[in-house]
């Protein structure tokens, strides 16, 4: 078994960057030190730098290289078994767990997935995820959504037209957009999914940043959605939303390509 080395270096730019990591949302990602610590460790599961099997040290050890109490160690400790990224037992200690035991559903595992330069498969993932939920939904709305929460999805058509290109603009109006029709089914067990599809939404939104197309093009995609809402239309709702799924993994997968050149470009200057 794997004995964690302690850095304070390694661990202070790990909580850095759980810091400066903007797209989290969830509970723990709001509870000042506790956030912090929670955030720098599952970013260190995910990202491989703590390996299954990996043991944590003792609560005194670590505490005094986090700076942080044992009673923050322990409540960030829950939460991490919480989202199945690490398991604490009487006689072995709290260990890292293997990632097919990982909430992978979980708004922070997901966001975390998407900070530690995401794969190929994750990136998948995201979009079968959206594809077994939004078009269902959609599909729904069109049924029930009212004419005040199509009134709001056309005024998030409005936002990401003004937003343009300019991706970070654009992904609030675009979010709005998404989470109103999910808000249009009027299902609470399906707006409890909605800290999940958020995520996923979002992870997958700036998965798209990079895309030398832009954003502005998935506008009319978007509109015939809106259309086929507004038509009280399941079918093309179904079809439209699919359609804009489509469209959006096309831009991730060209956005992940441009990030693959860019780092290897950096490697190649750091040479």
């Amino acid at each position: 078994m794997t004995e964690l080395a302690l850095d304070p270096d390694i661990w202070s730019t790990a909580i850095a960057r759980s810091e400066a990591h903007g797209l989290n949302r969830s509970l723990g990602s709001n509870r000042g030190l506790l956030g912090r610590v929670v955030h720098a460790v599952g970013l260190r599961i995910i990202g491989g730098e703590l390996p299954p099997g990996t043991a944590m040290p003792a609560e005194a050890e670590w505490g005094a290289q986090l700076g942080v109490s044992r009673t923050v160690l322990r409540e960030a400790t829950k939460v991490l078994i919480s989202k199945g990224l690490v398991e604490s037992r009487p006689k072995t200690g709290t260990r890292v767990r293997p990632a097919e035991h990982w909430n992978r559903l979980d708004p922070d595992v997901l966001s975390w997935q998407l900070a530690v330069a995401p794969r190929e498969t994750f990136v998948r993932e995201i979009f079968e995820l959206r594809r077994a939920i939004e078009p269902s939904v959609a599909a729904l709305a069109a049924v029930r959504a009212t004419d005040a929460q199509l009134e709001d999805m056309a005024a998030a058509l409005d936002g990401m037209d003004a937003a343009g290109d300019d991706g970070r603009r654009f992904i609030g109006p675009d979010l709005r957009f998404h989470l109103g029709i999910l808000n249009a089914v009027d299902n609470g067990m399906i707006r409890s999914l909605s800290g999940v599809i958020e995520t996923a939404l979002t992870t997958s939104m700036y998965l798209s940043l990079d895309n030398p197309r832009g954003q502005a093009h998935s506008l009319p995609l978007h509109r015939a959605v809106h259309d086929a809402l507004r038509a009280r239309d399941p079918d093309a709702a179904r079809e439209a939303i699919t359609r804009l799924i489509d469209d959006a993994e096309h831009d991730a997968a060209k956005a992940m390509k441009v990030r693959q050149r860019k780092s290897q470009a950096g490697r190649k200057r750091a040479k």
